[in-house]
Parts: C-alpha cells; sequence; structure tokens
C-alpha cells in the first residue's frame, strides 16, 4: 500500500525547521556554482546591450545617410530645373520688344542663377554630413566588429563552465524543487522573501557561539532556550532570519576549551644577609 504523504501543515515545529535547513543546504550549494560563473552572465549581458545599441546607433546613421543622399537628389533636380529655367530666358532676351521686358528676364536669371548657388552650397553642407556619418559607421562597424569577439570569447567561458557545473545544479534544482513541496507554501514564502533580502542568501541559520549565525548579534539566552525547545518558529529580532538549534541541524558545534587555572610561581624567600662581624671596642 502507497503510504499517504504527509501534509506541509501537519508536520511538528522540529520537522518544518529540519526539512527547511534542508532546503537552505541546497540553495547554498546553488549559490556556490552560480557564484563560480562569477561576473561572467553580467559580463554577457553587459556586452549584448552593448552591441544591441551600437547596431541601432549603425542603423540610424544609415537612414539619415539615404535621407541626405536622396535630398541630394532633389536639389539636383530643382539646379536642373533652374538651369533649363536660365535657358530659356537667355533666349528670350533675344526676342524682347522693351526694355520692361529685359529687366523682366534679368531679374528671373538672376534669381535662377542664385538658386542654383544656393541648392549648390546645401549639396556641398549634405555630401559633408554624408561623409562625417560615414566615418561614424566605419567607426561604429569597427566597435562592433570588437564587441562581437569579445561576445563570443565570453559565451564560451561562460559556456565552458555550465557545462561543467549543469549536471550538478540540475539535480540539486530538482532536490530544492521537492523539499519546498513538503514545506508549508506560507513559511516557504517567508523564507524565500528573508533569503532574497539577505546578501548571503541565507534564509535559516543556527546559533553559533551564542549569536545568529547570520548577522552575528548577540542572543538571549532564554531566547536561546526556546530555539533548543523547538516548539515554535522563531526569528532573530536584529535581522529576521529563522533560527534553528545546532543539533536539529546537524552542526556539531565546538566548545572552547577550558582554560587550564594558571600556576603562581612563588619566588623562593631570600636568604638572609650574613651580618658583619662586630669590631671590638678599644680599651
Amino acid at each position: 500500500m502507497a503510504t499517504k504523504k504527509e501534509n506541509p501543515a501537519d508536520m511538528s515545529v522540529e520537522k518544518r525547521l529540519e526539512t527547511l535547513y534542508q532546503l537552505q543546504t541546497m540553495l547554498s550549494e546553488i549559490d556556490k556554482i552560480k557564484t563560480l560563473r562569477g561576473e561572467l552572465p553580467l559580463e554577457v549581458q553587459d556586452l549584448e546591450d552593448e552591441i544591441e545599441g551600437l547596431q541601432h546607433r549603425l542603423d540610424k546613421y544609415a537612414e539619415e545617410v539615404a535621407a541626405l543622399s536622396a535630398d541630394i537628389a532633389k536639389k539636383r533636380e530643382i539646379i536642373n530645373t533652374a538651369n533649363e529655367a536660365i535657358s530659356r530666358y537667355e533666349k528670350q532676351l533675344d526676342e524682347v520688344r522693351n526694355n520692361r521686358e529685359y529687366d523682366l528676364l534679368k531679374k528671373e536669371i538672376e534669381f535662377q542663377s542664385l538658386e542654383v548657388e544656393l541648392q549648390k552650397k546645401r549639396i556641398g553642407q549634405a555630401t559633408a554630413a554624408i561623409e562625417a556619418k560615414k566615418a561614424d559607421i566605419a567607426n561604429g562597424e569597427t566597435a562592433l566588429k570588437e564587441r562581437r569577439l569579445d561576445l563570443d570569447v565570453k559565451k564560451s567561458e561562460l559556456g565552458e563552465i555550465i557545462a561543467e557545473t549543469k549536471a550538478e545544479e540540475e539535480k540539486l534544482m530538482e532536490k530544492a524543487k521537492h523539499l519546498e513541496l513538503s514545506i508549508e507554501p506560507r513559511l516557504l514564502a517567508a523564507f524565500k522573501r528573508i533569503r532574497k533580502s539577505s546578501r548571503n542568501g541565507l534564509g535559516i541559520v543556527y546559533v553559533q557561539r551564542d549569536a545568529c549565525g547570520g548577522c552575528f548579534n548577540k542572543i538571549p539566552p532564554q531566547r536561546q532556550l526556546d530555539i533548543r525547545m523547538r516548539k515554535k518558529i522563531i526569528v532573530c529580532e536584529y535581522c529576521g532570519r529563522i533560527m534553528i538549534d545546532p543539533e536539529l541541524a546537524g552542526v556539531k558545534i565546538e566548545k572552547p576549551a577550558e582554560e587550564k587555572p594558571k600556576r603562581r610561581i612563588r619566588r623562593a624567600a631570600a636568604a638572609p644577609k650574613a651580618e658583619a662581624p662586630a669590631v671590638p671596642e678599644a680599651e
């Protein structure tokens, strides 16, 4: 017959603490494995973000170059139209009948000539802008190539570390998930919240030298007694971590060796000084 699974809510406080400490041990091992990877995951993420930013910038430069090139093409069309008008007006000069018509044509020719000069100037400015953008694109492409090479190296290093530790990490995570099912949801949520807010990732700690194993603040004797009784869940009043008796955690605490009483060294009594011989009195 299959054994009925114990309801987490019906578990004794002692069993809850023991299970929670087992979970903490496994999660700490997973943290150690992640620590082996060091800053590599963050470096990879930073490089990916930088590459994305560089690519976006290059795309923007390319769009600006395309817009400037299209603008130059339009300006050349304006120049062609103006030159055609100048040619037409110059032909009409030979057919003018009076000075008024002649002056009007001259003004039109002058206006179209100014338009040609203005468009040529703007084309020169746009061409210079295109050259500057192309230089930026060339620099950006060089930087992008370097960053991609760096990313490949970092990804390769990270891949090697993950490959070495993946099997162990997955095994520990599977065990941790299995343990989580046997912990009361409210207690598990509190434990995860404490673990997330603590620097070293410890949500449950044991008493060490009359102090909390997480923040190392002293624990009053009565509270230590309550922890050893294992009748209720007790948290550190300073850091909020759940406290467990070292014996229940399976940790052997070495008691400090008793100091041997110091032997008193008695100094030898000083020998009495020899009395000087009495000098006989003169008669």
